[in-house]
């Protein structure tokens, strides 16, 4: 099994002391989970490493032999603007830091400091740089309207331009460790989006799912921490929890706008110091999943409310995506229909039917609360009871239904439609551009534009037969 290097770009640790690079290099990797080291004692081999390696950040000690870390700085800026550079100096020099921040410097570190503090600052600057990274990226494809890993997406059926700029953010944002926020109505298909997401990251560990909806906080602990024997009555036996389960690869939480209070806590403080405890153990475990999570709420209102906590909100809303919901993907319900029918079919035994033409029409005319799934559900209902070559369209027409939310008119909403500056319209005119916008949305359909308009279709057809006479309302 390959391992899963963080960041995706490699840090380059440059020091003339190899006791100091090799405590750097242990201390981050357990506080920071960073792998993705390079050290280098000589300074005149690091502009040769920053061309044969991928790296994205290099500490510079301030004095060395051959070149100086202020030489060195200075060429770095110049030959690869791409690099962020932290200088380390084992003096407190005022005058010095503030020149090298002029020069471009990310940050200016003193040895003697706390180790904790040159530690942060590492992670902060390969957040930034991850960010750029990732703007770059993100500018890149939405201006070429390109996907590099189509084959990430293929479980995904869609057309959809929405969808598309989806994708590629995700092809941005899915190499770097930091949380996925992925947003949407129930049905949507959140759960395929995270795995598109980990497919990308390229992670050697799994994708493991965890639908946290309901889980009270011992429950939610258990399942994500693991256990100790011994560590509560029953637990004969010690289990690893699922962040151990997906480690090297991927911690989906779904629903995670239902998670109590007391559970958020625990997640916030894995997110920010990357370990964790199995209920009943004094010794931490380290995190080594990315963890995306899904929700079909509004977190932002939530945590206005008091309901979510801002601080793991605003951790876990780094990378956001919202996936949209099948009403506004109306070209994709074509695809999606043929799609679960073939798929109803092979798994009912069943030849792959044909559909009337007005099906898909009339099935855009709806709002779809339950969206793809609501769509899937429909297909696999009018399979089990289909028998002759042409797909019934009655069994679709009884579930829209049903639902209650069937096309027919709603009402209006009370307010301001016309300019108070201008004439209003004759009801005539009015009625006329209702029938107009009907028979748009309905494809020409006259049964489905009746259905529209709350009106049978032998009236429809006698109000167009007037309409196309010229002739007023009796």
């Amino acid at each position: 099994m390959t391992k899963n290097l963080y960041p995706s770009f490699g840090l380059l640790l440059v020091d003339d002391e190899p006791s100091f690079l090799r405590s750097l290099s242990i201390a981050l990797e357990r506080s920071g989970g960073i792998t993705n080291i390079h050290r280098c004692q000589d300074s005149r081999e690091v502009l040769t490493l920053l061309e044969r390696e991928n790296i994205g950040l290099v500490t510079l000690d301030l004095t060395m032999p051959h070149l100086s870390g202020e030489q060195l700085l200075a060429r770095i800026v110049e030959e690869h603007p791409d690099v962020g550079v932290i200088v380390i100096s084992g003096l407190n020099q005022v005058e010095t830091a503030v020149n090298c921040i002029k020069q471009g410097a990310f940050d200016y570190f003193v040895k003697t400091d706390e180790e904790d503090r040159l530690l942060e600052g590492i992670k902060r600057a390969i957040r930034l740089q991850e960010l750029r990274q990732e703007n770059q990226e993100l500018r890149k494809r939405f201006l070429n309207d390109t996907l590099e890993h189509p084959e990430a997406f293929a479980h995904i059926v869609t057309a959809d331009k929405g969808m598309r700029s989806v994708f590629q953010y995700l092809e941005s944002v899915a190499p770097t460790s930091q949380p996925i926020l992925i947003g949407g109505e129930s049905g949507v298909g959140k759960e395929l989006i995270a795995r598109a997401a980990h497919d990308l990251s390229g992670r050697a560990g799994p994708l493991v799912c965890v639908n946290v909806a309901g889980l009270d906080d011992n429950v939610f602990a258990d399942t994500l921490f693991g256990h100790q024997r011994g560590a509560f009555t029953g637990a004969d036996q010690p289990r690893a929890g699922m962040i151990e389960q997906a480690a090297g690869g991927t911690l989906f939480l779904d629903e995670i706008g239902d998670l109590s209070r007391a559970s958020q806590v625990k997640l916030l403080r894995l997110l920010q110091e990357g370990d964790y405890y199995p209920l009943g153990s004094d010794r931490p475990k380290r995190l080594r999943a990315r963890v995306v999570v899904a929700t079909h709420q509004d977190l932002d209102e939530k945590q206005r409310q008091g309901e979510f906590r801002k601080d793991l909100y605003y951790r876990l809303r780094t990378h956001q995506v919202q996936v949209p919901p099948l009403r506004q993907r109306k070209q994709d319900i074509p695809l999606l229909l043929a799609h679960f029918l073939a798929e109803a079919a092979d798994e009912l035994g069943k030849s792959k039917p044909t559909f009337p033409a007005e099906l898909p029409v009339l099935l855009s005319t709806y709002s779809f609360p339950g969206n793809v799934r609501e769509l899937r559900a429909m297909a696999f209902d009018a399979m089990s009871v289909h028998r002759s070559r042409t797909l019934s369209m009655e069994v679709f027409k009884r579930a829209m239904q049903r639902t209650g939310d069937t096309p027919l008119p709603s009402p209006v909403a009370r307010h301001a439609t016309f300019a108070p500056d201008e004439p209003l319209p004759t009801l005539h005119a009015v009625a006329d551009l209702l029938v107009d916008e009907a028979m748009k949305r309905a494809e020409g359909n006259q049964s489905i534009a009746s259905r529209l308009l709350g009106i049978s279709q032998p009236a429809l057809s006698k109000r167009l037969k007037k309409m196309r006479d010229g002739r007023p309302d009796d």
